[in-house]
């Protein structure tokens, strides 16, 4: 049990830092709420999902191919840059919140920008990748599904807080402060595409 809740704290260790899912989360939790910030963290623990069993079985030499990493940059650039764009526009189209925010929405664009982070492909690449070859050594495959489940509890428990947080704005703040909290959060997607889009071009120019 306590190296459970070893991983479980890694979980929400490595969803701590700020990043796009974060700054997405608190842009839909103020503009609509918990649920919506809620499933884009869903989302994104889908994609980290689909990561874990490619480096499962075996495919993650594929993702670190020098091509798999250009494309995933250039294509996690436009999901970032586009995400934050289509939030500023909508923000000066109307004073009042939109009300054709769907659920599935919210989802998808959590588990895209997940998707297409090779920033977090990257750590399950290394930190995952450490993780499954020493579990499998020592301890086999029931502790390797022990430890994964401690990680994505961790992350959970991390996304229903971050809901909680963008949330209460939602509750108590009134339409300036909304806004400027879109505003913050739809530039960080832009920067932290256009980061990307950065390092697509340096591994262009190797």
């Amino acid at each position: 049990m306590p190296t459970f809740f070893t991983y479980m704290f890694l979980g929400v260790s490595l969803s701590a830092p700020v990043g796009p899912i974060t700054a997405a989360q608190l842009e839909k939790g103020a503009r609509f709420g918990f649920l919506h910030a809620w499933l884009i963290g869903i989302g994104a623990m889908c994609a980290d999902i689909l990561y874990m069993l490619l480096i499962y079985f075996g495919l993650a030499h594929f993702l670190s191919t020098p091509f798999m990493k250009v494309f995933l940059w250039l294509f996690g650039c436009f999901v970032l840059v586009y995400t934050g764009i289509e939030t500023l526009i909508n923000q000066k189209k109307s004073s009042i919140l939109p009300k054709t925010e769907t659920g599935m929405r919210s989802f998808r664009s959590g588990f895209f920008i997940a998707l297409l982070n090779p920033l977090n492909i990257l750590f399950w690449l290394g930190i995952y990748g450490s993780i499954l070859a020493q579990s499998m050594h020592q301890f086999g495959y029931i502790q390797l599904l022990w430890h994964t489940l401690g990680i994505f509890l961790g992350i959970f428990i991390w996304d229903v807080a971050i809901a909680l947080f963008a949330s209460s704005f939602h509750k108590v703040g009134n339409q300036s402060i909304l806004q400027v909290i879109s505003t913050l959060a739809a530039c960080s997607l832009i920067g932290f595409g256009i980061y990307f889009g950065y390092q697509a071009l340096l591994l262009l120019l190797q």
